[in-house]
């Protein structure tokens, strides 16, 4: 995809999580893999608008949707030793909401149009909707030296 190495750039999206930021007693490596994901793209795509590659990275942190897995909390089979936990999953779940697939979608179709996003980590939930989460500025310029 990088214009440097012929391609015609593009837009990458990944996946992470609400887990991605903040802390998760009931899921610890899911958490850190989540916040793994959202320190990578921020990573690259600090890196690509350095090198101008002509590819923006852009991750989106998505609460509770609802899906068939978020049934599974009530079946301590699937929950393991993080059964005990269901009830602090549902009052997140209470406090967040529970969203539709379609709204997870509206946002990536946000973040597919705007050329102005890289590095961005956008949130969506039922309760606050649409918005992206906010970071200090880094310590050291973004071009190269």
């Amino acid at each position: 995809m990088r214009k440097g190495n012929g391609g015609n750039g593009g837009v990458i999206i990944n996946i992470s999580s609400l887990a991605g930021l903040m802390p998760a007693a009931f899921q610890p490596v899911y958490c850190a893999t989540k916040h793994g994901v959202i320190g990578f793209t921020r990573s690259i795509a600090l890196a690509a608008n350095m090198d101008n590659y002509g590819v923006r990275l852009n991750t989106i942190c998505p609460g509770f949707v609802n899906t068939p897995i978020l049934q599974s909390i009530d079946k301590e089979e699937n929950m393991g030793q993080y059964y005990s936990y269901k009830d602090e999953i549902k009052n997140m779940m209470q406090f967040y909401g529970v969203m539709d697939p379609s709204t997870i979608a509206e946002g990536l179709i946000t973040i597919i149009e705007d050329d102005t996003l890289n590095g961005e980590v956008m949130k969506i939930t039922a309760s606050q909707g649409i918005h992206f989460q906010q970071y200090g500025q880094t310590p050291f310029p973004s071009s190269k030296r």
